[in-house]
């Protein structure tokens, strides 16, 4: 009988290309997190430079829903994700 093995499905975190200057042009991530919080914790750690960006505000599309300031909801396995910078109007 052959092995059974547990494959872990992955979000896939789509950055714009503003950002991607900021990630020596990487602008597709595959990332295991589960919160907003954590996505964004993982891909400071993976680029630094990111850091500032974030802090200046993002929103957080999954799977087509735009979350802005809700660091704690859920990114469900196998999600679309796109990082947009924040949208201010005037």
């Amino acid at each position: 009988r052959p092995a059974l093995y547990r494959m872990r499905i992955m979000a896939r975190v789509h950055l714009t290309p503003s950002l991607g200057q900021f990630t020596g042009g990487a602008l597709v991530f595959e990332i295991d997190v589960a919160t907003i919080k954590h996505l964004l914790t993982a891909l400071v750690e993976l680029h630094p430079a990111l850091e500032p960006h974030f802090a200046s505000g993002v929103a957080v599309a999954i799977d087509g829903t735009i979350f802005q300031d809700d660091l704690f909801s859920p990114i469900p396995p196998d999600s679309e994700v796109h990082i947009l910078p924040m949208i201010s109007g005037g």
